[in-house]
């Protein structure tokens, strides 16, 4: 095999010249990658005190604890709203739709359009309908419905993609067996795209923790463990508030230690998770 491919690169040098700029790419990206968490992790590390996890923050101590608890809580909220209508909306895009069908080609549309939308604009939105129209004020529940909206498209797109892939055996068969549309469905090619789906789950995680604009229109920015109905900053819109009065700079820094920590906890408990759902319907 590696005489197949030095004949190869001989024969063609342009291939070489393309693996040769693959590699640097690849290199760069893991460098830039390396850098940056190594400079964020150099910066904030020497800060991290007892004092930063205190369960009531005030303006001397500048705890996090209650940012921490109100992300988690705006995760689990944002993906209970998008992650099912998401996933429904994928399944009948690929199975149940008519190939072709203009109402298929506007909602695709529809989802690549909300993908480019910037931030802020969510934010405009969620603030004058979820906050003002609905009467919700600046809360929890209104910042998570506004990152539900957000993060839609990409759910949609990933899960769309993730259920194409599943070759058109696994479905012939099912239907062999006789087992019908819905049970095809959900016990046989949700099984086997579940790992493309919770990539796209993965992703709209990764969005909802580093949000800041829309939620500063939606949820406050009040240093509080906060119920649906009260405003409460996430972790990313506690560490823009420090950053911003330039009076807690190293308490910024080590809050964007926690902030990457807490993003790769939950990337690694998604994938996990995956796994073992991938395994349990193997086993069935």
């Amino acid at each position: 095999m590696n005489e197949q491919m030095k004949m190869t690169y001989k024969a063609h040098p342009l291939s070489f010249v393309m693996k040769l700029l693959v590699w640097i790419c690849a290199a760069a990206t893991v460098g830039v990658f390396l850098m940056l968490v190594g400079y964020v992790l150099v910066r904030g590390v020497p800060y991290l005190s007892t004092s930063l996890f205190s369960l009531h923050g005030t303006t001397d101590n500048v705890s996090i604890l209650p940012s921490i608890i109100n992300t988690l809580k705006m995760v689990g909220i944002a993906l209970l709203i998008a992650a099912p209508l998401g996933i429904c909306c994928a399944i009948y895009l690929v199975e149940y739709a008519k190939k072709g069908s203009k109402f298929v080609k506007a909602i695709r549309l529809t989802t690549q359009t909300l993908s480019g939308i910037p931030s802020i604009i969510y934010g405009i939105f969620g603030s004058m309908f979820f906050v003002t129209a609905l009467k919700w004020r600046l809360s929890l529940l209104s910042g998570a419905c506004t990152l539900a909206i957000m993060v839609l498209p990409v759910i949609i797109t990933s899960a769309e993609e993730a259920l194409k892939s599943v070759d058109d055996s696994y479905r012939e068969g099912s239907f062999g067996l006789g087992a019908g549309k819905l049970r095809t469905v959900f016990r046989v090619v949700l099984p086997s795209a579940v790992s493309g789906i919770l990539s796209g789950v993965i992703l709209a995680i990764g969005r909802i923790v580093g949000e800041t604009a829309a939620l500063v229109f939606t949820a406050g920015a009040l240093t509080k463990i906060a119920g649906l109905k009260d405003s409460g900053a996430t972790l990313a819109v506690h560490m823009y508030n420090l950053s911003n009065e330039g009076l807690h700079m190293n308490e910024a820094a080590a809050a964007a230690v926690v902030l990457l920590i807490t993003v790769m906890l939950l990337n690694a408990f998604a994938s996990f998770a995956a796994k073992r759902i991938k395994k349990t319907s193997g086993e069935i």
